[in-house]
């Protein structure tokens, strides 16, 4: 399927120079669930992903779990259609359980074997980007906790909950250091709680935003870097001069439409596609919304996606179909 003429990197690369491509690029990811617990067999199941679809990136998606492990959470996998796990063991219970956090070392446990994963798919980068997924500090703060433990303690319990997400700040950028000596690309930056429905601006502004600037800094030098904004009512607005190459949010369910996040960020949007169409939907419906999107930005700066990860239900004939519509529309 590849043309022959531009590789995925190059095109990437042409993009972020806002340059004429031959065609619109293309990315989207999913979990693999049980193989997601094996680096070998994520690596593998990553690069059978691409030689499928030939994708313009690769994002690399491990369950939510591996950077949480060595702290002691547990997961297991139930059959979620979007891949995930549930956590049957968390690590907070009571505040002062945050100030118990240590510092972890990036090359052992869990840790190290997402770099061996990470190591594993080296070659496939002279073509293609391989990009990282991060979840940020307030992320997995919620998954050691719960959702309704982490907003209970952080509102009542400030200061701790505040030594928790410094030493978890902490571990993340040095898995990230460790992370760019195996050679990725970029990072793919997942916030869950810049929302209204999870915390105030204010309370966003107070816990979430100084670790993410100060991790999306000392990734800032990498050459493609990915904000997911998950969720609907979401702070587009407070997010939208952090240091990124894309955003990629639910822009076919929430505020802003692309068009208006064309206008809002000065980067490359990654959407328009929902998940409902391409797991759901039929070849023409997939389609269109791929034309809509070109329309909206005038097909520039736009990579085509959903707005999170592609459920594992998604047919192989409509994910096949995306990637062969971006054939007919040039950028």
């Amino acid at each position: 399927m590849h043309d022959g003429r531009i590789s995925h990197r190059d095109r990437i690369n042409a993009l972020k120079r806002n340059e004429k491509l031959n065609r619109i690029p293309i990315a989207l990811w999913r979990h693999f669930p049980v193989d997601d617990q094996e680096p070998e067999l994520l690596a593998e199941a990553a690069l059978k992903f691409q030689e499928i679809y030939d994708f313009d990136l690769i994002k690399v998606t491990p369950a939510s779990s591996f950077c949480l492990k060595d702290w002691g959470a547990e997961d297991r996998w139930e059959g979620n259609p979007e891949g995930t796990r549930r956590y049957t063991k968390q690590v907070i219970e009571i505040p002062s359980d945050w100030e118990k956090l240590k510092l972890l070392d990036p090359k052992k446990g869990f840790l190290g074997q997402q770099l061996k994963c990470l190591e594993l798919l080296q070659d496939i980068r002279k073509t293609t980007p391989v990009i990282q997924t991060i979840f940020n500090p307030l992320s997995q703060a919620k998954n050691l906790a719960g959702e309704e433990r982490l907003l209970s303690h952080l509102r009542l319990f400030p200061e701790a909950v505040r030594h928790g997400l410094e030493i978890i700040a902490a571990s993340t950028k040095v898995f990230i250091d460790a992370a760019v000596e195996t050679g990725i690309d970029g990072i793919f930056y997942a916030i869950q709680h810049a929302r209204s429905g999870s915390l105030s601006k204010e309370e966003y502004a107070s816990f979430g935003k100084g670790h993410d600037v100060d991790i999306l800094r000392i990734s800032e030098p990498l050459f493609f870097n990915i904000l997911h904004l998950h969720g609907n009512s979401v702070y587009f607005d407070e997010i939208s001069n952090y240091p990124v190459s894309s955003i990629n949010w639910h822009d076919r369910d929430t505020y802003p439409s692309l068009k208006e996040g064309y206008r809002k960020f000065g980067g490359i949007l990654c959407g328009g596609l929902r998940r409902e169409s391409i797991s759901l939907g039929n070849n023409k419906l997939i389609k269109d919304e791929i034309e809509d999107a070109v329309i909206q930005l005038k097909g520039e700066r736009l990579i085509i996606g959903t707005g999170c990860v592609v459920p594992v239900i998604a047919p192989h004939g409509n994910l096949m179909a995306a990637r062969n519509f971006v054939e007919e529309f040039q950028a």
